[in-house]
């Protein structure tokens, strides 16, 4: 790949998810991390991204690039299905625990049937964290970070060194992909500190509709016998139901 060519895509990449790690960006463009860095100082350079620890923010025009699937985009995909998980998921809650959420689409539907009840919620999603800045009954914490704007979570170094000073009955979690066994996000920052929030719980439950099944992304998350229930729709092909069992999960399908 030509140098122009090389850094047209690194542009275009972080104009799209306005965050990366250096990590993630050398995999995607399949070359070494000084090439990465190096581009990256150019763009510092023109005032498009700013260099954060072990990543870069985009702080350039966002009309500049696509930006497909953003969180608000991502909410119209499957509504009904998300719904359903989230209502069946709503019942392994119980008033006054401690729960982490993670941010996602689905996770978000979540939340929403959580309102009224008394709880405390610890999240780094900013759109979650808005549907509780008023309800008396929940206790809210949000964690700090670094900001990815294309999904209002936080995330980074400071999140991490929260997390492991907090201690919760469940997680909720949602993920880009599920595939031979294995969870994946879009993105190595998500990934580490989803690893962070699981490292602090007792249980892990994931939240995945039945699109999610037999798709991959870029980081891997874990191994899928490493949560302890997941909570689907009524979609979910015969083969996502046997993975799941031989992993020793628990599944929950929801009803329409």
């Amino acid at each position: 790949m030509l140098i122009p060519e090389r850094q047209n895509r690194l542009r275009d990449l972080l104009g799209r998810r306005g965050m990366s790690d250096l990590d993630s960006l050398a995999a995607e463009l399949n070359v070494s991390q000084s090439t990465v860095r190096r581009d990256v100082e150019s763009l510092v350079a023109s005032g498009l991204v700013q260099r954060t620890h072990g990543g870069v923010i985009w702080i350039g025009d966002r009309n500049t690039a696509a930006r497909p699937y953003a969180f608000d985009q991502r909410m119209g995909f499957r509504i009904e299905a998300k719904r359903a998980v989230a209502r069946a998921a709503k019942q392994l809650v119980q008033p006054g625990q401690t729960i982490l959420i993670d941010g996602g689409t689905t996770t978000f539907y979540f939340a929403e049937e959580l309102a009224g009840l008394p709880l405390q919620i610890v999240t780094n999603s900013l759109p979650i964290a808005n549907l509780f800045h008023n309800d008396d009954n929940v206790e809210l914490i949000v964690m700090g970070g670094l900001m990815y704007p294309r999904y209002g979570v936080l995330l980074g170094p400071l999140a991490e060194q929260q997390l492991a000073t907090i201690h919760a009955k469940t997680l909720f979690i949602s993920v880009a992909g599920i595939h031979e066994g294995s969870l994946y996000n879009q993105n190595l920052l998500l990934v580490q500190v989803e690893q962070a929030m699981m490292r602090q719980v007792q249980d892990v439950v994931l939240l995945a509709d039945a699109s999610k099944f037999a798709q991959q992304a870029l980081s891997q998350l874990c191994a899928l016998k490493q949560v302890q229930t997941v909570v689907t729709d009524a979609a979910i092909p015969d083969s996502a139901r046997q993975q799941i069992r031989e992993a020793g999960c628990r599944l929950i399908v929801a009803e329409d």
